[in-house]
């Protein structure tokens, strides 16, 4: 049949659960449409049809195209072409209002139409409170692309794609829109948000709006620590001793952990704290430096005497500048001196945790500046100080930059760090600090090197945790990986939307189909060829699955991921190099470290605009 109306694509051929196959009409077979003096094309994939049913109209997204080998064509009105289309209903519209889900079906022969701009306004023109724009369609830029932040933070969410293909950008963007003018007239002026930046890669897109933590800062920004002591013991010494067996060397360790905690707690008493039901994971401050001395102690002291019970101790050391305690050597025989018979044999252990607190590659977290315990247990600050700067601060994102953190140290680091923040706001969930009255979401990037499904670490544990029991305590998470078929199964189908942009690899594309409803799968499909910035995004926090272009920031406010300029830098001309400055960062673990110090007092200079 030869319609008369430009939208008209051709009629229902039959209907399979929520998948609609459509024979195409002859009169769309140039594959090209002008409608209201704007072009559309016939059969993209993740495109909108409109299949009206009197008063109120169905809306599908194209999931396959193709066409016959062999079309017939007989001479009748209505001559099949050959060609169809797939389409998977998502919702409709009565009247002007657009929900999710259908209350009746289409029937065979039923007309099938393009969805116009302002059809699609019908279906993505809410400018309901608590949505904000990331980018516009790319079927129709005139209409901004919207997700609903409740959905974004409560039910998860997980940013996806290959190296290059625009993640960082749709990160920058989507936390710009969220802050925009927070210091002004701010929509959301109590957001809460915690990156964990692998690469250091944000400071200059979210420097307006964020407070970035660094283990090496620039100007302007301030010292990360993360206090030891607020770890879990055996976390804590796996990284101080290269792990323990379940016996008495690590009895030795864990008990006299806990005295130092019982001793920290009976001189200045901590709030909410009972000394009975203090345990060796409990949140108190106690001293390294005094922990190693003691146990050193007891493994090199020597006896003499007829009992064998007299120390003989020549030099006490010193646990403040871990020199170690001097006896008089054991020797042969029955004079002595003697071993100390209930010693258990964690010298090599004892050295490893020396060779740590001697490390400045660690100082961020076992010298963490006024959270450092003296030798008696005692800090500056506590906890509280730590969780009102990371989630509590005056802007509304805190970025740890994490760059400067050893590999060695990151994953079980990172672990810490999410299990301090979710605890606390776990048991803060009744007072108004805490993440129900008050939201967190935790933006985590290059998620596959801390949260594989391989290994069974304290991070991945945490995020388990956080993906399935966040929700009810106001903490949500959004993964961010560029090998999603490395990440956790349990972690990725807890989040209900996605991001998905160009994926190349067929081991990452099938985890995404894995864990997405049957009917959106198709697609996928378009995900290798997806133009740099462009996304589909589905899920709880969009209104319906969309293929949108991710709104660009401004030059000044992308994220440093941008790959080098290889022909430009090539072509200037040869500068003067000094190799002593790559060894000096290599060897202090700092890209900006430098061989001679020149001494310059860098201090921060106040806009006094800002104060006005």
């Amino acid at each position: 049949m030869i319609s008369r109306d430009p939208t008209y694509l051709g009629t229902v051929a039959s209907v399979s659960g929520s998948s609609v196959s459509v024979h195409l009409a002859q009169s769309v077979a140039s594959g090209l449409s002008i409608i209201e003096g704007r072009a559309y094309r016939i059969g993209q994939v993740a495109s909108f049809v409109r299949i009206p049913q009197g008063y109120q109209d169905l809306f599908g997204i194209v999931s396959e195209v193709g066409a016959k080998a062999a079309p017939q064509l007989p001479d009748t009105d209505d001559p099949d072409t050959g060609r169809w289309m797939e389409v998977q209903l998502v919702g409709e519209a009565i009247g002007g209002v657009f929900e999710r889900g259908i209350s009746q079906y289409p029937n065979y022969g039923d007309s099938v139409h393009i969805a116009t701009e302002s059809g699609l306004g019908r279906v993505y023109g809410t400018e309901e409170f608590g949505h904000v724009i990331v980018g516009s369609l790319s079927s129709a830029e005139s209409i901004p692309a919207r997700v609903s932040l409740d959905e974004l933070v409560t039910r998860h969410s997980a940013v996806l794609g290959s190296t290059g293909s625009g993640k960082s950008t749709t990160i920058a963007s989507l936390l710009q829109a969220i802050t925009a003018d927070y210091a002004k007239d701010a929509a959301y002026p109590s957001a809460r948000i915690l990156m964990l930046d692998i690469h250091g890669e944000y400071r200059r897109a979210l420097s307006g709006v964020a407070t970035i933590y660094s283990v090496d800062p620039e100007p302007n920004e301030k010292q990360l620590f993360v206090p030891y002591w607020a770890l879990s013991a055996s976390d804590l010494l796996h990284f101080l001793t290269g792990g323990l067996d379940d016996g008495p060397r690590e009895t030795a360790f864990n008990d006299r952990i806990f005295e130092l905690k019982v001793q920290s707690h009976t001189s200045s008493p901590f709030a909410g704290v009972a000394e009975s039901s203090i345990t060796v994971d409990t949140p108190l401050p106690f001293s390294l430096k005094q922990l190693w001395y003691d146990l050193t102690n007891f493994e090199v002291m020597t006896f003499e005497g007829p009992d064998r019970d007299q120390p003989t101790l020549q030099d006490a050391g010193d646990p403040d500048t871990l020199t170690a305690p001097r006896y008089k050597p054991h020797a042969m025989g029955a004079k002595g001196p003697f071993l100390n018979s209930e010693a258990v044999g964690i010298r090599r252990q004892l050295n490893l945790l020396r060779s740590r607190l001697l490390d400045r590659r660690y100082d961020f977290l076992l010298h963490p500046g006024p959270w450092e315990p003296d030798l008696n247990g005692h800090t500056q600050l506590d906890l509280d100080a730590l969780l009102a700067g990371w989630i509590g601060g005056k802007r509304p994102i805190s970025i740890l930059d994490l760059s400067g953190v050893p590999s060695t140290v990151l994953e079980r680091l990172i672990g810490s760090i999410l299990k301090v923040v979710y605890e606390s706001l776990f048991w803060s969930r009744e007072k108004s600090e805490g993440g129900i009255d008050r939201p967190l979401l935790v933006v985590m990037e290059e998620a596959h090197r801390y949260l594989s499904s391989d290994a069974d670490s304290l991070a991945s544990e945490t995020v388990q945790r956080i993906a399935k029991e966040g929700r009810k305590y106001g903490v949500g998470a959004m993964v961010i990986s560029q090998r999603p078929s490395e990440v956790d199964e349990t972690i990725l189908s807890q989040c209900g939307t996605f991001f998905a942009l160009r994926l190349s690899n067929p081991a990452d594309r099938q985890r995404v189909r894995g864990i997405l409803p049957d009917g959106l799968v198709g697609l996928l499909d378009v995900l290798p060829v997806l133009r740099t910035g462009e996304a589909i995004i589905m899920g709880e926090a969009a209104k319906l699955p969309m293929r949108c272009r991710i709104t660009l920031p401004p030059s000044d406010r992308q994220p440093q991921s941008a790959d080098p300029d290889v022909s430009l830098q090539w072509s200037l001309c040869r500068r003067v190099e000094g190799y002593d400055r790559v060894v000096a960062s290599w060897r202090s673990q700092r890209p900006r470290a430098v061989v001679h110090d020149l001494g310059i007092d860098r201090q921060s200079v106040k806009d006094l605009s800002e104060d006005d």
